[in-house]
């Protein structure tokens, strides 16, 4: 069982305040992911709950008990780093043993913990090689296994998938996924891959600026983001984020076409969300926004299409791999009815029809 509760927390850096009052509370086996963009700070909130680096204000509780103080080796968290960090001189079974072996247990539970790691990991065959001899794929394994031989209360990963190739990622991130299945623990992950995030969490914390933007499921950040923050850095593509005035019960853009997009705020200061999947590209004359393609991505199954509106906003829209858009094609945009999203043009701060 791993409760864990971090209540103001703040980091500074000398004169730097990196971290402006964290508030989150993450349960028993969930699998949460920290997103965003780089310096946002979510690696030195993982380093403050590993221990790594002390709390500058605020109050870090795992399991009812007050962390603040609590050497790293005592607080029941293993941590995954960006980089393998294996010992080179020694084999697979011995970088899984070390750091058994420093909490006191004896060879044979150090011998069992390493079974079955190595059973979970798919690391039997590999246990007499040294880091120089696997892929990087398995080398990420290992230093997972290392992790897990100490049977921790809370697992923490630190983008460790960064360094791996596009199939690679895949597949250790189906690996990781599996392992929390299999174990159940608590695991906090970092990342900055908002596609990673989408797969492998239950609650995504999304986070700009030392600050928490919104805190979900996938699911609701994808359908509901907070902001327009979070509206363009979960999903992909993007949103597009549209500056918009009302024209009775349409939208405007400027020099660019009207259109109906269902029902709308009360709000006169808006900005206009489109998901790829909310709108459609027409040739010939509609009611719409009128836009001029700039390229296509075709993905086999499916493809998107990027154009270009009046305001110079560049628009994602999701097509059939069939229908063909040439570039500098004319062509007007419309919307499904009901899947547009509103934001204030004031804050970013999102809008109910």
């Amino acid at each position: 069982m791993a409760q864990l509760s971090l209540r103001g927390i703040k980091k500074r850096y000398r004169e730097t305040e990196v971290l402006h009052g964290i508030d989150l509370e993450i349960g028993d086996r969930e699998f949460v992911v920290f997103v965003g963009p780089s310096g946002c700070g979510k690696s030195t909130l993982l380093r403050l709950i590993a221990g790594l680096d002390p709390i500058t204000h605020g109050e870090f509780v795992l399991n009812g008990s007050r962390m603040n103080d609590v050497a790293p080796s005592r607080r029941g968290i293993a941590m995954v780093f960006q980089s393998y960090a294996l010992y080179p001189h020694m084999d697979v079974y011995e970088n899984m043993a070390f750091g058994a072996r420093l909490m006191g247990l004896d060879k044979a539970e150090v011998e069992q913990r390493i079974a079955d790691a190595a059973r979970m990991l798919r690391l039997g065959e590999l246990l007499k090689r040294r880091p120089r001899e696997l892929s990087g794929g398995q080398r990420q394994r290992v230093a997972i296994g290392r992790a897990l031989v100490r049977k921790p209360d809370v697992f923490l990963l630190d983008e460790p998938l960064s360094n791996l190739d596009a199939a690679l990622r895949s597949e250790v991130r189906l690996e990781i996924a599996r392992l929390h299945r299999e174990i159940g623990g608590t695991m906090i992950y970092v990342t900055h891959d908002q596609v990673e995030a989408m797969t492998l969490a239950d609650k995504i914390v999304v986070m700009n600026n030392g600050r928490i933007e919104q805190v979900g499921s996938p699911r609701e950040l994808y359908e509901t983001p907070a902001n327009t923050f979070v509206a363009s850095f979960i999903g992909s593509p993007r949103m597009t984020l549209v500056d918009v005035t009302r024209d009775g019960d349409r939208l405007a853009i400027a020099n660019g076409g009207a259109a109906a997009v269902g029902a709308l705020p009360d709000e006169t200061d808006l900005k206009l969300g489109l998901r790829p999947d909310a709108v459609h590209l027409t040739r010939g004359p509609a009611e719409g926004f009128a836009a001029q393609v700039v390229y296509t991505e075709y993905l086999g199954d499916n493809a998107y299409v990027y154009a270009r509106l009046a305001d110079g906003t560049l628009l994602s829209a999701r097509t059939t791999p069939n229908d063909l858009f040439a570039p500098d094609e004319k062509v007007t945009v419309t919307v499904e009815p009901g899947a547009a999203h509103f934001f204030s043009a004031e804050d970013g701060r999102r809008l109910t029809p």
